[in-house]
């Protein structure tokens, strides 16, 4: 069976990426190229959670179509756009407004893209069930548990994008873990919308910590780590169970606050609104050196130069390890949108900008406090710069979101866990040496 040549872009999230990483192996031998106009087949999967990511994902696609184009009409690419965007807008709408793409797939005919564009491609070929393959640098594979989100911030398009929760079954998850291990991934990120809501909706008892104890039982798993566990999910009993987990779990804690000022918080609906400090000292109590990520949005509807001031002091007490502030978007269909007291756009960068430079600060002090030390470091690809020198992460580093370790030295490769002398930091990332 002939590989079919694909060049492909895989927009947003981390589950997006899944998602693509799955409709690449169901497709059956394929061939990654780098230049679009000598692919059969060019595939966007898109993001259409903020403007800013559905102005990406529009320009991809132009940008795309044209690189069809110039291959010429008998030998031009078949261009099929999905996911977010698609399920955000309807396909019959940017089908209307993008004539461009030849094929559009919106989520919740995922099951059927393979098929769809396998006939497109007038390739007579089963749609393939093999285990998913990583597109991921060699370091880490992510791990999807649920799809949709059960919640309703006012701010958020997710649910009316990608649906009401639904979690994958747990005998499935483990299969898909193995599998992944097996072509020699060290390290498995577990993504969803809310990672603690795992498990409600299905019939058995198993919630997040018996997933969580199940894969870390698998043989070669070398660490485990959770991406975005909802606050009012991280009960004492869950984080009770979490500390006798033990490794490959590694206490990383990514936990989506938003905001620190309650005001704020009941306008976006967050639960956990009168203080989210009580989250974060509940986590610390279980796991004294917990590394702790969060997300926060300013310029929020209301917001006031207190609230900004408290979400300062927030952050300059919390001390997280890393952070990420996002500037508001209103969006379309979302109740805050529709809210009064919208904030000036270049005012919320300004906040933006603030709360950034705080976090810049207590950053550089964290990881100064590691050099010296010897960490395990996931070696995950060569950098692209210096040869001999490969880009890692400890285990307070998540992937794509923070900082990484630049490690050098005998042992060192794609894949592979080293230990590593730290030599120097910065404010996002360190450098680190093998013996």
């Amino acid at each position: 069976m002939r590989p079919i040549p694909v060049f492909v872009v895989s927009l947003g999230c981390p589950k997006t990426r899944v998602d693509t990483e799955r409709f690449l192996t169901a497709l059956g031998p394929v061939t990654a190229v780098e230049d679009p106009a000598r692919a059969r087949l060019i595939f966007v999967n898109t993001c259409g959670f903020i403007a800013p990511a559905i102005e990406e994902s529009v320009a991809t696609i132009l940008e795309l179509a044209q690189s069809a184009a110039e291959a010429g009409e008998k030998e031009r690419p078949l261009l099929a756009a999905a996911g977010c965007l698609v399920s955000r807008f309807g396909k019959e709408s940017m089908a209307a407004e993008l004539p461009e793409a030849d094929l559009w797939l919106p989520l919740d005919d995922m099951a059927a893209w393979p098929g769809l564009v396998l006939a497109a491609l007038g390739e007579e070929r089963p749609v393939s069930s093999a285990p998913r393959q990583a597109t991921t640098p060699e370091g880490y594979a992510y791990l999807k548990i649920a799809e949709g989100c059960g919640h309703a911030c006012t701010f958020c398009t997710i649910p009316s994008i990608r649906g009401r929760l639904a979690s994958a079954p747990l005998p499935g998850l483990l299969d898909e873990a193995r599998a992944l291990i097996a072509q020699g991934t060290p390290e498995l990120v577990l993504v969803a919308q809310d990672l603690t809501a795992w498990g409600r909706d299905l019939e058995g008892p198993e919630r997040l910590v018996d997933l969580v104890e199940g894969l870390a039982r698998l043989p070669d798993l070398r660490r485990l780590r959770l991406m975005y566990l909802y606050p009012a999910g991280l009960t004492d009993d869950v984080l009770a169970r979490l500390a006798d987990v033990g490794p490959p779990f590694v206490p990383y804690f990514d936990i989506p606050l938003q905001h620190a000022h309650p005001d704020i918080l009941q306008r976006m609906g967050r639960p956990f609104a009168a203080d989210p400090r009580r989250v974060v000292d509940r986590v610390r109590a279980r796991f004294p050196d917990a590394a702790l990520r969060t997300s926060l949005i300013v310029g929020f509807p209301g917001e006031t130069e207190e609230h900004v001031r408290t979400l300062e002091r927030f952050v300059a007490e919390a001390r997280f390890h890393s952070l990420g502030v996002f500037a508001y978007q209103a969006e379309d269909g979302t109740p805050a949108a529709g809210l009064p007291d919208q904030i000036d756009p270049e005012e919320r960068e300004t906040r933006r900008g603030r709360v950034m430079e705080l976090q810049r600060g207590i950053s550089a002090e964290i990881l100064e406090g590691f050099v010296g030390k010897r960490l395990d470091v996931v070696v995950d690809e060569p950098s692209p710069e210096w040869p001999g020198l490969f880009v890692g992460r400890a285990w307070f580093q998540a992937p794509e979101v923070d900082g990484v370790t630049y490690v050098s030295g005998p042992g060192t490769a794609p894949g592979r866990v080293v230990s590593a002398l730290i030599q120097d930091s910065q404010e996002y990332d360190m450098s680190a040496l093998t013996e």
